[in-house]
């Protein structure tokens, strides 16, 4: 049963898409979780897929994965980051979810013959799934972003399920925050509020009447916009957020909904005194971007840099792992496939102090992956190879260490001679791709003595997966002879997990996914190793 003294917001979004709902919600959730409640956050997608693990990433950025072999949207991330949450599949909810799930209890005859409806069968799941935040009786709040822009008719079901639960639960128990934009007209000026009143507007034709607004602004509103906006939009000034742009670091954002009161301004709405607010952690990390002793150049060669969400947690890694070491990183971007043609890798890494080759699938830009790797290697600069990349950094090492000319993966070359990476046993034979793939947390064995035990300082250890390939074990005796240390395994030692090389100043590649773990507050030991080791380059 659902706690009823959890109270419930839901954020929406109205003008235009990717304004920020994602990290608003994180950012609410960070503040109200530094005052002392105890939150839990939800994102709503209403796309038709079950998930976004088949998407691709320039349709959807990364997909995120939860500690229980959840493929999220990488909304996920940004709650994760900026509250103390493991978020688990509960907190990731698509269309596609809801109506397979109502499908299938009509397959089953659990409506016994009745008519299956939208209202009420689809909009009872949805609420459905985001009661079951509260069923522990463990949660204050439970924050839920509603995807989309209001007026899209893929977000209409949703809007609805949200319109009853402030009708079941009441006011006291329900707040509705709008996310709008207010436009500047950069010839005259001058901020427009005319989006943002028809974007309330077709809220209430849902029956939905937003108790605050949060509007995305180039600049503070001023007290004579806040004013209009709340006469015509029916919102009380004080409840009129003013979300300007930040022109430093995304941690910075709590901060400034703290400056705008909107969590006190929430807490009102639900009538709640409010506890006192502990920011120092918060503080103390925005004062270290601030005043970063030098700048790091990272590259990454992946072959999604066009779009930087499709390797968001890798950017925020590394911006830990600068956090960690009170520098700032500058990120580069390589392309691998023009690493195939004719850049050289002295003019694509000229200046740069580490090499990352992140995750991926497929052949695209392999050949320049492993040039780039083969630069990091032979001229000793620190490289990170996470998933993919550490599969890349094998097949490197095989080529031109261990002899095998013609080393590759079975993904890139099925008939290799020498299938250094090759398909897991029990991915052999499955035909559906979506949540297939060996996803999750899973335990990794750190050998004493190596790099990665130096930065874990730890030899049990526990890390998010996600992928099809492994090394090939029989392998291994050869590429230890030649100078490949494995200095992680899977406990029954049947997995490779981390490898590394020895006399070369950081090189580390990892078949899991650090960037899933890591928290600005508490940087993964990986990434703050990394970046370490290239700050180390820096002259």
């Amino acid at each position: 049963m659902a706690s009823m003294s959890a109270r419930f917001i839901f954020i929406t979004g109205g003008v235009c898409s990717s304004l920020g709902k994602g990290v608003t919600v994180a950012a609410l959730g960070c503040l109200l979780e530094n005052r002392g409640y105890r939150v839990s956050l939800q994102k709503m997608d209403p796309y038709i897929n079950i998930d976004p693990g088949t998407m691709s990433p320039y349709q959807h950025g990364e997909v995120y994965v939860t500690d229980d072999g959840a493929e999220t949207d990488l909304d996920l991330g940004y709650y994760e980051r900026f509250t103390s949450n493991n978020l688990t599949r509960a907190h990731s909810v698509s269309t596609g979810q809801i109506y397979n799930a109502v499908i299938q209890r009509e397959r089953r005859g659990d409506y016994l013959g009745r008519t299956v409806q939208v209202i009420p069968h689809i909009t009872n799941e949805i609420k459905n799934r985001m009661m079951e935040l509260t069923r522990n009786d463990d949660v204050d709040f439970a924050i839920v972003e509603i995807g989309g822009t209001v007026g899209d008719i893929e977000s209409v079901p949703f809007l609805e399920a949200i319109r009853q639960m402030r009708r079941e639960r009441g006011r006291e128990g329900v707040c509705f925050i709008h996310l709008t934009l207010v436009p500047t007209i950069t010839v005259a000026g001058e901020a427009k509020t005319k989006p943002t009143q028809h974007s309330v507007k077709e809220l209430l034709t849902f029956g939905i009447q937003p108790d605050v607004l949060v509007c995305r602004v180039a600049s503070p509103l001023s007290t004579d916009l806040k004013d209009k906006l709340g006469l015509f939009c029916n919102v009380k000034e004080e409840n009129i957020i003013s979300a300007s742009d930040i022109k430093g670091s995304i941690y910075e954002i709590p901060e400034m909904y703290r400056t705008e009161q909107l969590d006190l301004r929430v807490l009102e709405h639900f009538q709640i005194e409010p506890r006192r607010l502990n920011f120092k952690k918060w503080h103390d990390l925005m004062e270290i971007t601030r005043t970063p002793k030098k700048t790091v150049r990272v590259a990454i060669c992946g072959k999604y840099i066009a779009l930087q969400d499709a390797y968001r947690s890798i950017y925020e890694g590394l911006m830990h792992g600068g956090i960690a070491n009170h520098v700032e990183v500058e990120f580069v971007s390589v392309d691998p496939e023009e690493l195939e043609k004719d850049t050289t890798p002295a003019d694509a890494f000229k200046g740069v102090h580490g090499i990352l080759v992140p995750g991926g699938f497929g052949n695209r830009g392999i050949e320049g992956k492993l040039k780039a790797i083969h630069y990091a290697r032979t001229r000793k600069i620190p490289f990170f190879g996470i998933c993919l990349g550490m599969q890349c950094a094998v097949i490197e090492f095989a080529r031109n260490e261990v002899g095998l000319e013609e080393a590759n993966s079975t993904e890139f070359d099925p008939k290799s001679d020498h299938p250094v990476i090759s398909l897991l046993e029990e991915q052999m034979g499955l035909e559906q791709k979506g949540g297939t793939m060996r996803l999750g947390s899973y335990p990794c064995t750190v050998t004493e003595g190596t790099l990665a035990h130096k930065e874990y300082g730890q030899t049990k250890i526990k890390e998010r997966h996600r992928h099809r390939f492994e090394f090939t074990l029989k392998y291994k005796e050869e590429f230890e002879k030649a100078g490949l240390t494995f200095s992680g395994t899977s406990p029954d030692g049947q997995l490779i997990e981390i490898v590394e090389i020895k006399n070369h100043p950081w090189f580390i590649g990892c078949q899991f996914h650090p960037e899933f773990q890591t928290r600005p507050v508490k940087p993964h030991p990986l990434f703050a190793g990394f970046v370490r080791a290239a700050s180390k380059q820096t002259k």
